[in-house]
């Protein structure tokens, strides 16, 4: 996948709940240094986009996502960069707890097997929605400069 700000914002949000869960004294030193990386490339990949330097058209990679949307309910994104990344971040926390669920799978009563199987496919679903979401928000953003002579 091409990165794009939805993505290295995910990859951060995922860093952060890896800090937050683990214990090991490597393991914090090497996500310290990964979330130092992480906002280091934000902030380069926003610069590079307000500046032009990424044509505007390389700011989206759409997941395109196929699946049946008939009960299949996934939540709506909308708002600022800002909001869809705070929705982001509480995505991808219920999706690791849901995902924590799934490594002891067979401690899951059979009749709740389902349920889980579902709400992980609708996080992942509503996970990319955000990310895409990110995309387009900073693409529209920064429309206005690319009409009025940006290099792309």
């Amino acid at each position: 996948m091409a990165e794009t700000l939805g993505s290295l914002c995910d990859k951060l949000t995922i860093v952060k709940l890896k800090q937050w869960h683990a214990a090991d004294a490597n393991a914090q030193t090497s996500l310290a240094d990964q979330e130092t990386r992480l906002r280091e490339e934000i902030d380069a990949y926003v610069r590079d986009a307000a500046a032009g330097v990424i044509p505007p058209g390389r700011l989206t990679f759409a997941a395109n996502k196929v699946y049946r949307k008939e009960g299949n309910a996934v939540a709506e994104v909308r708002g600022g960069i800002g909001a869809i990344m705070g929705q982001l971040a509480d995505v991808n926390c219920r999706l690791w707890h849901v995902q924590e669920t799934v490594y002891a799978f067979e401690q899951v009563p059979p009749e709740e097997k389902n349920g889980v199987v579902k709400q992980l496919a609708l996080l992942n679903l509503e996970r990319t929605r955000c990310i895409d979401q990110i995309d387009l928000e900073l693409q529209k953003l920064l429309a206005p400069r690319a009409g009025n002579g940006a290099s792309g």
